[in-house]
């Protein structure tokens, strides 16, 4: 059996390089979290209804392009559909398009034509609802998710409820998104766009609770209740931040999340540089082997 060709294994090192570099791996905001659909579809002999919801897909793409939150209705009577599309708050416009912009098709696919979906992605969500359909409470829990990993002791619970605390008064003070970390644990909450500052603080508390219920001693969970959402990481190494100060400020949060994003770039290219040396070392020696034959 004889050795690759060169250009061959120099092409499946540089493939596995791809695969194996954490940085290529970096959180996609496009990444399906849930779907709920409806299980009733609307009868639609005319059209009319599949009219409505293209326009009404229409106008929340294109105003996802100007803003992070909108909500609008089309159609008339029987026909009018309600939707809306969210982004989370700490995606620049740009990526709230990007994000936003598929979901019409991605909702088609997984939902069909049903009276109501709604379509979660890691970065926003689109929901949309034929006129009719039974409201739901906005403390109603939609989705959750726990970390595999459990840990107990260590003041785990302590720092956990205290970053819950911090997180659901700055939701209020920061009108529906807030985002921190406290030491080791970093949290996330976010209420829809409609939603009072001080309602959306009784929905985060009531999600956070929820997580302590549900997810117990896990190190990660997600929260998705019909109004609001939280996440939240436990990182027992700690947290990165510029600061050893555990404010609650909404600057020293967005800077404690963008050194740890930055750690993992650089531990990521670190790790990848390492592994490409081994390729090309590798490469090398098949190509040594090659020409001695």
């Amino acid at each position: 059996m004889g050795f690759p060709s060169k250009p061959f294994s120099l092409l499946l090192c540089l493939s596995l390089f791809l695969f194996a570099n954490p940085a290529q791996s970096a959180t996609d905001y496009n990444t399906l979290v849930y779907k709920g659909c409806a299980k009733q579809t609307f009868q639609d002999p005319t059209g009319v209804y599949s009219q409505a919801l293209s326009a009404l897909f229409g106008s929340l793409v294109s105003q996802s392009t100007k803003t992070k939150f909108f909500k609008t209705t089309t159609g008339t009577g029987q026909t009018t559909i309600t939707g809306l599309f969210q982004c989370r708050g700490d995606l620049s416009t740009g990526d709230c398009y990007k994000c936003v912009s598929g979901l019409p098709v991605l909702t088609d696919k997984l939902c069909g034509k049903t009276i109501a979906a709604r379509v979660q992605l890691f970065g926003c969500y689109i929901l949309y609802e034929v006129s009719g359909f039974t409201q739901v409470s906005g403390m109603e829990m939609l989705f959750k998710t726990c970390g595999a990993t459990n840990i107990a002791g260590s003041g785990f619970e302590e720092r956990r409820d205290t970053a819950f605390s911090v997180m659901e008064n700055g939701v209020v003070s920061g009108h529906g998104f807030y985002t921190t970390s406290y030491q080791s644990m970093y949290v996330l909450g976010q209420c829809e766009g409609d939603v009072g500052d001080s309602d959306c603080g009784v929905c985060v508390k009531n999600a956070a609770q929820r997580a302590q219920v549900e997810c117990g001693n896990a190190i990660s969970g997600q929260i998705y209740l019909h109004k609001c959402f939280i996440s939240y990481s436990y990182y027992p190494n700690g947290v990165p931040r510029r600061s050893s100060s555990s404010s609650s400020s909404s600057s020293s949060s967005l800077s404690g999340q963008n050194t740890g994003k930055t750690v993992a770039i650089i531990l990521g290219g670190a790790a990848g540089v390492g592994f490409l040396v081994i390729c090309l070392l590798f490469t090398r020696g098949l190509m040594k082997k090659h020409d001695d034959f």
